[in-house]
């Protein structure tokens, strides 16, 4: 992935996911850490970006104490590989800065070596997961527009529900030719969940003719607070847990496009087990 507009030639890159969300508090870095997580142990080789430049929170959620993180790379100091970090599961973490709000708009120098470092990133893995910052700031939509899928978390709150629309708004007014999907975040069923993405394929049908994908719903759990406080992913602390389950079928319903070269994702056995799982529960695009 490339920042210019332009894709590496070869077919070795890694499919890229961006996890976003219109407002703040909808758990998206939980998903994007969870869905890494869970990629990873369906088989793929994995890559989590925090993109959120100025308020970077992956490494706080998992527990880690990086040295380096993006902004060095973006300043020209280090190299990617420099700052990325590994993570649980084996997923490889390039953490963002906190604080720094210089990196809240980027220059074109700084947005030529962001481009660099995923492009660098995507040819080491089968799948890089972007967690962007909320809102529909330059620095995010920029992220969105290139990258393969995107997954817009919402809840079932109402303002939660139009910033998420906005979201989709904005990549349709962009052209960003990569699959949008909407996750319920939260709910408490399927049923539940449906009513909340009833509502944004309706509005993105009949307003943008955009066709928006079911990617499904995270259950509410109490152990997902139970593996914030562990700062863990909910994948390890509690993989039967309700929460879990929705985060390995999301990993199916995303993964299906992951290269099969050696022990990848199509190839591991449990990957067979939660696509017929998935293909019940998590409907294609409509």
């Amino acid at each position: 992935m490339t920042l210019d507009g332009a894709r590496p030639a070869d077919d070795s890159r890694a499919v890229t996911i961006a996890v976003t969300g219109g407002k703040g508090g909808v758990g998206k870095t939980s998903v994007s850490i969870n869905l890494a997580v869970a990629l990873s142990r369906l088989g793929s080789r994995v890559a989590l970006v925090d993109a959120d430049l100025g308020l970077g929170s992956v490494d706080v959620v998992l527990g880690l104490a990086p040295v380096l993180h993006l902004g060095h790379v973006l300043a020209g100091d280090h190299e990617v590989e420099d700052v990325m970090l590994p993570g649980p599961a084996g997923i490889r973490i390039l953490p963002a800065s906190s604080g720094l709000r210089e990196l809240t708009a980027l220059s074109a120098r700084q947005w030529q070596r962001l481009g660099q470092a995923l492009d660098t990133v995507t040819r080491s893995v089968d799948v890089m997961v972007i967690d962007t910052a909320p809102g529909i700031s330059e620095n995010v939509v920029d992220l969105l527009v290139r990258s393969d899928r995107i997954v817009v978390v919402t809840s079932r709150e109402p303002a939660a529900i139009v910033d998420a629309y906005a979201v989709i708004k904005v990549l349709t007014r962009c052209e960003a030719a990569g699959e949008i999907g909407v996750l319920v975040n939260g709910a408490s069923d399927s049923s539940d969940a449906s009513l909340v993405f009833a509502q944004l394929r309706v509005a993105a049908s009949r307003f943008l003719q955009r066709r928006v994908c079911d990617y499904g719903f995270v259950a509410e759990d109490p152990a997902l607070r139970e593996a914030v406080l562990a700062q863990r992913s909910i994948v390890d602390v509690s993989p039967h847990s309700p929460a879990s389950r929705c985060f390995r079928l999301l990993a199916a319903r995303l993964g299906r496009s992951c290269p099969t070269d050696g022990p990848g994702f199509r190839t591991h056995p449990m990957a067979v087990f939660f696509e017929g799982a998935c293909s019940g529960e998590v409907p294609r695009c409509a």
